[in-house]
């Protein structure tokens, strides 16, 4: 193959799914602003993909590129569109997506739900590791589709986070059991917060932004216990022992 040939390939990249059924861009003006107060280092030119399964008419397309350049958003295209709307989108420059299977909306896990049972793969003794007093406990898995986010201080999860599901901390990420989703520990840009888990499959891993997706873990330290850390300004993982 020469140096200047082209080469395409597939490949699956993580991206955020919005679902509102009010796209105006008043709407997601402050809609988004709140979101993205929550993690802003985390979100920051973060792709985003509009579902479209719950709006009936049209969007302006046009208004809402512009809306998401001034929220330092990538708006990369829309799914779940009718025909009307595949045209729009395609006028003003956004790729129509086909869904793999129909997203599931988030919701959190009731605190006094009961927790579910993992199996003696999923779950490991509790490591002598540091966490904030008030720390936001999750008793069970959080599963495909839901998100979990604790503001201003650390999150620990009593069960698995299950592949599609997302959890996110402004502190450390304590998971006392396996990691198959996402986990964003310093969401609001501490660097020196840590994810903890017993056993690492993740989709994605960041801290304060920075990220690595599971081509970049699995390595040595897949389906271990581990700790993701910052150092040098990059992401390293260490065996739990």
């Amino acid at each position: 193959m020469s140096d200047n040939s082209l080469e395409l390939k597939g490949s699956l990249f993580p991206m955020s799914v919005l679902h509102c059924a009010d796209l105006s861009a008043a709407t997601l003006q402050k809609l988004l602003s709140a979101k993205l107060a929550q993690a802003p280092a985390f979100f920051l030119q973060a792709p985003i993909v509009l579902n479209l399964s719950d709006v009936s008419d049209t969007p302006d397309f046009a208004a809402l590129k512009s809306l998401f350049t001034e929220l330092k958003l990538v708006l990369v295209g829309v799914t779940a569109a009718n025909a009307e709307q595949k045209t729009a989108a395609h006028a003003a420059g956004l790729a129509v997506l086909q869904a793999g299977k129909p997203g599931v909306k988030a919701k959190e896990p009731a605190a006094s739900a009961t927790a579910v049972t993992a199996t003696a793969a999923d779950t490991a003794p509790a490591a002598a590791v540091t966490v904030t007093m008030d720390s936001k406990v999750v008793e069970q898995t959080v599963r495909s589709g839901q998100q979990i986010y604790a503001k201003g201080t650390d999150l620990i999860v009593k069960g698995a986070v299950g592949a599609g599901a997302e959890v996110i901390a402004d502190g450390n990420i304590h998971i006392y059991g396996s990691l198959r989703g996402k986990a964003i520990a310093g969401a609001s840009g501490d660097t020196s917060k840590r994810i903890y888990c017993y056993n690492l499959q993740a989709e994605l891993v960041s801290i304060a932004g920075n990220y690595w997706l599971s081509d970049s873990l699995q390595d040595k330290f897949w389906g271990k216990s581990a700790c993701i850390k910052m150092q040098d300004d990059s992401l390293v993982i260490s065996e739990l022992v």
